[in-house]
């Protein structure tokens, strides 16, 4: 059993370091089904489960206080990309369509949560929220709702699962739709002018290097921001059960990433890498907490999980029916949600490799949104 907290913290930077290594380098097809940063929750978690890791605060304390420093300098990295000049860009109808999208899926977790509550842990409404903040933006996300909310390690766990798999089911169902794109368009009887790709051929920002002073700019200020957020949130009043400091450090993060799209600074290059580790290490302290003795409602949570992506189906259907709207849209919007950044491009380019900008705008859309509309839903259930 390990009983130091700085050999804890080395364990988990180094499991995060050896899957991200083989993930990027190996090819091996496992990471196709089950992302390293799955992987990296599974391990942790099964390790956790064995007893490797001692449960005195003294333990926990060091790679604790080091996640709390990071998940808001990770939230603020995300953003850089989110120029709302360019997203402004897209126009009414591709704007509209990412609403209707998330919406949706808000309308259809809260629906589901109603049905199966009985059935559910008193505090599911936590891990709910974040599964719905990860469906409506990422998994940064996710992990910004549980750690504001504080839902249960075992249940997060259940929720991370879902998430995982039906998203898997969601993705493959995706690019099959380009086959069937034509009739789909036909029954809507969709306009496309607005997708004239000349519009959107000069969204993409050129790709700088990483160099030694970006990767500076990039690391050290991050970590600046997110500590001088979370000591301004100390001084500010809680409301509520999801308004504590830790939702106002994430949204003072949020808009100060969100500032910094705009200017030169959210061009430096290495931010999207740098996030990325913080979301591994993030991910592996939460998965530090997790037991899975306790899987017994995992099943229940993966019903959940595909019902509401069920329901999210049928009402982007009729909204396609009623507005006119191709299955480009309706597809890459979806998956831009439920996906986030790592598919949304994906598919898009699967439709037309000159819009996959679209895509990526819409994921970063949902890298702003998705936390809020996680947070807003589980507000809702807590009520119900």
């Amino acid at each position: 059993m390990i009983q130091d907290g700085l050999l804890m913290l080395g364990v988990v930077l180094g499991i995060a370091m050896v899957l991200i290594v083989l993930e990027r380098t190996t090819g091996w097809k496992i990471f196709r089904f089950v992302p390293g940063m799955v992987m990296m929750y599974l391990l942790m978690a099964t390790l956790n489960s064995l007893g490797v890791f001692g449960e005195e605060d003294a333990t926990r304390e060091p790679i604790a206080a080091v996640k709390d420093v990071a998940l808001p300098a990770m939230i603020f990295l995300f953003l850089f990309g989110c120029d709302l000049r360019k997203i402004i860009r897209l126009g009414p109808k591709l704007l509209l369509t990412m609403a209707v999208a998330s919406a949706s899926l808000f309308g259809a977790m809260l629906l589901v949560y109603l049905v199966f509550q009985a059935a559910l842990h008193d505090e599911s409404w936590k891990a709910l929220g974040a599964l719905l903040a990860s469906w409506t933006g990422g998994s940064a996300n996710m992990v910004a709702v549980q750690d504001i909310l504080q839902a249960p390690e075992n249940i997060f766990g259940y929720a991370l699962i879902t998430d995982t798999l039906v998203y898997s089911v969601w993705l493959m169902a995706m690019f099959s739709s380009v086959a069937v794109s034509d009739r789909f368009n036909r029954f809507t009887k969709a306009r496309t002018a607005y997708l004239d790709t000349s519009d959107f051929g000069d969204l993409e920002d050129e790709k700088h290097p990483i160099t030694g002073t970006s990767l500076a700019v990039v690391l050290f200020g991050s970590v600046l921001v997110s500590i001088l957020a979370i000591w301004v949130s100390e001084g500010l009043p809680e409301y509520g059960q999801a308004v504590d400091s830790t939702t106002w450090t994430i949204l003072i993060v949020s808009v100060l990433g969100l500032i910094a799209a705009h200017t030169p600074l959210g061009r430096v290059a290495g931010s999207t890498e740098i996030a990325t580790l913080m979301l591994f290490l993030v991910i592996g302290q939460i998965a530090a907490g997790s037991d899975f003795t306790a899987i017994t409602q995992a099943p229940l949570y993966l019903l959940i999980g595909f019902l509401v992506l069920g329901i999210h189906a049928v009402i982007m259907v009729i909204y396609a029916k009623i507005s006119r709207t191709e299955l480009f849209s309706l597809a890459v919007a979806s998956t831009a949600n439920i996906g986030g950044i790592a598919s949304a491009p994906v598919v898009a380019g699967a439709f037309n490799r000159q819009l996959v900008p679209v895509g990526v705008l819409y994921a970063l859309i949902g890298s702003f949104m998705g936390t809020w509309i996680g947070l807003a839903a589980a507000q809702v259930m807590s009520m119900l």
